[in-house]
Parts: C-alpha cells; structure tokens; sequence
C-alpha cells in the first residue's frame, strides 16, 4: 500500500501535475498578493501618520510569508509533475531564473546609479549619511546581491534592495523544490512535511527576532511557508478545483462570504498581536489556512478580489515589492532637500516602532498622511512600467528560450 493510499490521500499524476487541474488559475489569490506587497510597502515607510504608527501595519512583514506560502502552492501546482527529467529541470530553473533575476538587476543598477551619483552631487549626501558604497551598499554585499545570495546566511545586514532577501531565498527554494520532486517523485511531500514541520523550531531557537528574519535565516523562513503551500497543492488542490465547479452557480454564497469576513478579521488581529513576540512563527499557518479559503472564490469578498484593478494590482505586485523601496528612499531625499531649504517640518527624525528614523509628517499628521498616499502612488505607477517595460518582456522571452531546451 502506498503512502498516499495509508493517508487516503490521491497520489500525484506522473505525467501532469501533482493533484492539479491543468490550466487553473486561482485569480483571488493573485489579488491578494497585490494586496500584500502593498502592505509591506506600508510597513517601509515611515511617517508620523497612525497608519504608518498602528500595529496592524507594524506587523505587516509578515505578509512575506503570505507570497511564501502561495509560491509553495503556485510552483507544486504547475510543475510537481513536470520535474521528473532533466530537461523539465532546466527549463523550470531558467523560467524561475527569468521571472525574478531582470528586475531584481535593474532595481540593483537604478541603487547603484544613485550611490555614483551621490559621489558627485553633495546635496545627496545628507549631513550624516553613510559615505557612497559602505555598508549595506558596499561592493561585497554588490556581488553577493548579483549572485542572489542575500538571502541564504552570506551577509550579516541587509544590503542594496533590502526587500530582495526574499527572491534570492525563494529562488533557492525553488531549486532544492525541484531536486527533491526529481529525486523522490511520490515521496516528495515526505521532505516537505519535515521542513514545514522542522523550520520553525530552527527559527525559535535560533532567531532573537522571532519571525522578523532575513538576510540570516531567510531561506529557512521561505522553505517553511513554501512547504506548507506546496503540501496544500498536493494534496487539496483537486477538492479545491471541485468545491469552486460546485460554487460557480452561487450555491452557499452567504456562507462563505462570512468565512471570508472571518478570515479577515483573523488576519487583522493576528497580524497585529503577532507582529512582535513569537506567535508570528505561526504566519505561514494562518496564511495557507486563507489561501485555502479564498481559492474556493465561494464568496462576495473573493468576487470583489476578481474585479479589473484588483486582478491589475495583482499583476503589479512583484514589481511594487521590488520597486517600492527605491521609491520610498528617493522621495525621503526630495523631502529632505525642501526641508533643508524651508523648514516646513515635511521630513524630520522621529520613531517608528521604537527605531529611531528619518520620516514624513515631524510637523503634521496631514503631511504624513499626504505622503504616505503619494507613494503608493508613485509605487504603483513605478510598478506599471517595471511590469510592463522589463519584467513581462523579460519573462516572454526566458519562456520562449527555455522551449528550446
């Protein structure tokens, strides 16, 4: 008998995909990953405003946890069953290699540029500032960033396009996705159960910043949340497909509409007590617990999530999780400037979250709030033209190169 007979659990096709439907998109979830990058773009802002100060967005790094879990269940979904040759290998590690690594490159060239130019241009400096290439801009961190190694324990501070730690841990975790799938096929789920079941023991006993980890035990924070994703691909993602057939005539539309209003609220308050002592080592859990909700898209909140700008803001989120930083950093510099010319109070040191910063709003809760909208705007618009200009092209053209391995 098999394992996945002894568990009553359908064992994964061989020549398509683990437990999947070929073809399915699950397009709420791609909304809510828009959703999420903007959350995180909020908690790298500092403004004296009570978004910026709430404890809801002070614990919004967690929603890293949130893309983890859904690239878990996204990669198993579409390629668990096409890793059982080395063709599949390659052609799964370049694709992945071309969906993040041209962004991630152009983000690192535009904080180059604007370390060079902060060579030439004074004003740019600041009056305390670090001097140009030290530190987390330094050449070491540089190269370390290039070669995706920013996230997997090579550096000691977080470097260049801070926010990066992430892809460089999930692309490795797509590659160790992959040498297992290749090497175990049905028994793969085995190893993913013991890392989703093992990573956060390491992270509680190892981390003194509970889940807030990065540049350190990244991978290990990513190989978690993407295990437990990509268990719920293998073995839920048929029940799942059948359940949104069955929902497609609006049958049970209240119910779950209210499960959804639920999970919210869950989220909400989770992420807010969490954000700051150990329970946030149970993100991932609650975040696969939502993904699974909402894949069902059973109720009003999930048709809501599938409208027009949802599904655009869905597109743009890996682009404003890249971009956003940047964005942020260059408009802290402008504020800066005009503070340094008229003392307006735009820009000012303050504390956020018990760290002290340079921010928006010294003066004003208005100013703060009037910035914080204005850069999520400018990161939107930033993250309309790095999708539409580099990172849709670029993956267009990595898929076309992998068809000819």
């Amino acid at each position: 008998m098999t394992e996945a007979a002894l568990l009553n659990l359908p064992p994964p096709p061989a020549a398509t995909r683990v437990g999947t439907t070929a073809g399915e998109r699950f397009l709420v979830l791609d909304s809510w990953r828009g959703i999420c990058a903007l959350l995180v773009a909020l908690f790298h802002f500092p403004t004296t405003s009570m978004i910026s100060q709430s404890a809801f967005v002070g614990g919004s790094y967690l929603f890293v946890d949130f893309f983890f879990v859904l690239s878990g269940f996204v990669i198993a979904s579409s390629y668990g069953g096409r890793l059982s040759e080395p063709d599949g290998l390659a052609r799964f590690a370049l694709v992945r290699f071309g969906r993040i690594y041209p962004l991630h490159l152009l983000m690192l060239a535009a904080f180059v540029a604007f370390e060079a130019a902060r060579l030439v241009l004074p004003a740019l400096h600041g009056g305390s500032g670090a001097a140009p290439f030290t530190g987390g801009f330094g050449l070491k961190s540089l190269i370390a960033n290039l070669l995706l190694l920013q996230g997997v324990g090579v550096e000691d501070q977080l470097s260049w396009n801070a926010p990066s730690w992430s892809i460089s841990a999930e692309f490795f975790t797509y590659l160790l996705f992959a040498g297992v799938v290749f090497a175990t096929a049905r028994r793969a789920w085995i190893w993913f159960v013991a890392a989703a079941v093992t990573a956060p023991f390491f992270l509680l006993a190892f981390s003194t910043r509970h889940m807030d980890v990065s540049f350190d035990f990244g991978f290990i924070r990513c190989l978690y949340g993407f295990s437990l994703g990509a268990l719920l691909a293998w073995f839920q993602h048929d029940s799942i497909a059948e359940a949104r057939q069955a929902l497609a005539g609006g049958a049970g539309r209240a119910v779950w509409t209210l499960a959804e209003l639920v999970m919210i609220a869950v989220i909400g308050v989770f992420v807010s007590a969490a954000g700051t002592n150990d329970a946030g080592i149970a993100a991932p859990l609650v975040f696969a617990l939502a993904l699974y909700l909402f894949a069902h898209e059973g109720g009003l909140i999930s048709a809501a999530l599938r409208s027009r700008p949802m599904l655009l803001l869905g597109s743009l989120s890996y682009s404003i999780y890249m971009v956003h930083i940047f964005v942020q950093a260059r408009m802290i510099n402008a504020g800066g400037l005009i503070e340094r010319k008229l003392g307006l109070g735009v820009v000012g040191d303050m504390t956020l979250r018990g760290d002290q910063v340079t921010g928006f709003g010294v003066a004003s809760p208005w100013i703060a709030f009037a910035a914080l909208m204005a850069m999520l705007i400018a990161v939107i618009v930033a993250s309309w033209v790095s999708w539409r200009f580099v990172e849709m092209p670029a993956l267009a053209w990595f898929r076309r190169l992998s068809k000819r391995i």
